[in-house]
């Protein structure tokens, strides 16, 4: 998770939102990213997003098995989709977000059973650190 906050406050000087996230494979970092939606005008641009997208290429597979993903925030409905289809067996987050979390905060969709993927979700990690690079990001564009 150290590492995942390092990218959102990477993110915060680049102005986007400073969220960061880390793919784990067998305890090595497959592929890591920041928040890019603003800089790269794609509102798809998540750090969940772009930490899968790269870590796809790099192992060759779409399906990201056996891998544990590390995010600054909780994910949101369009990151939580992307986790369940990549197969990402772990989820461990810092911050909870009660705008749009869709782990547990406004909704979890790990926990809907007739999705045919559940990946094991810990959020929580790091949460006053995570929460404070948000806190500290908006409260100075204010």
């Amino acid at each position: 998770m150290g590492q995942a906050l390092a990218l959102a406050n990477e993110s915060a000087q680049q102005g986007e939102v400073p969220i960061g996230a880390v793919l784990v494979k067998d305890g090595q970092v497959i592929s890591r990213s920041g928040n890019s939606p603003i800089s790269s005008l794609d509102p798809t641009a998540h750090a969940e997003i772009n930490t899968m997208r790269l870590a796809a290429t790099i192992l060759g597979n779409y399906r990201l098995v056996e891998t544990t993903l590390y995010s600054t925030l909780e994910p949101c409905v369009m990151c939580a989709g992307a986790i369940m289809h990549a197969r990402i067996s772990r989820l461990v987050f810092g911050a909870y977000d009660q705008k749009f979390g869709a782990c547990g905060s406004v909704m979890n969709l790990f926990e809907y059973e007739k999705l045919n993927h559940h990946t094991s979700v810990e959020g929580g990690v790091m949460r006053t650190e995570c929460a404070t690079v948000l806190q500290t990001f908006f409260k100075n564009r204010r």
